[in-house]
């Protein structure tokens, strides 16, 4: 299967798929990231995966709950099912480093498909949060991500309206996915 790779243009991140869970018969997902200087993303946490990251090249930053920490090749950080967290890149290098995802979740990989393809095509904000709230609301239910703090009450709003946007959600998949 050849490699696949996306791009953010809005923030500037590469994704490489290393192992998709048809390859691994569903018990993980493998990606590569490569995070330019200050990129990251917000505190979050996910109901049925959990997450492993595993840094390659640079010092990644991760934040589990209330404590911050700077990983270097060679350690790891585990994030549980249901755990607060987020990742970023503090230094002035660019860092790479490996999520893996436990079980596999085809659904967290369509929605950063998704994500990457509608910032590709402008539908997005400077910060990748896409400009249409149907859209966000698809990818919100596709990625198992679920934002915390008073965001946490528009993450049950989306969910809800997700329910009624199959057909937009079929349509997203059509679209951005290419696995």
């Amino acid at each position: 299967m050849k490699q696949l790779v996306f791009e953010n243009p809005r923030i500037q991140d590469k994704v490489t798929v290393l192992e998709h869970p048809g390859q691994t018969n569903g018990t993980h997902l493998l990606l590569e990231v490569e995070l330019k200087p200050g990129g990251g993303n917000a505190l979050h946490y996910h109901t049925s995966f959990t997450e492993e990251f595993i840094p390659v090249s640079g010092i990644l930053g991760v934040c589990l709950g209330d404590k911050k920490r700077h990983l270097l090749p060679g350690e790891t950080a585990m994030v549980g099912i249901g755990e607060r967290h987020f990742f970023f890149n503090d230094t002035k290098e660019n860092i790479r480093f490996r999520v893996k995802i436990s079980p596999a979740h085809d659904g967290f990989l369509q929605a950063l498909q998704i994500a990457y393809g509608l910032a590709g095509d402008g539908l997005t904000n400077g910060k990748g949060i896409p400009k249409k709230i149907d859209h966000l609301a698809v990818l919100t239910q596709l990625s198992d991500t679920r934002v915390t703090g008073m965001l946490s009450l528009i993450s049950g709003l989306l969910l809800r309206r997700a329910k009624k946007l199959d057909g937009l959600k079929r349509q997203l998949i059509e679209t951005y996915c290419r696995v």
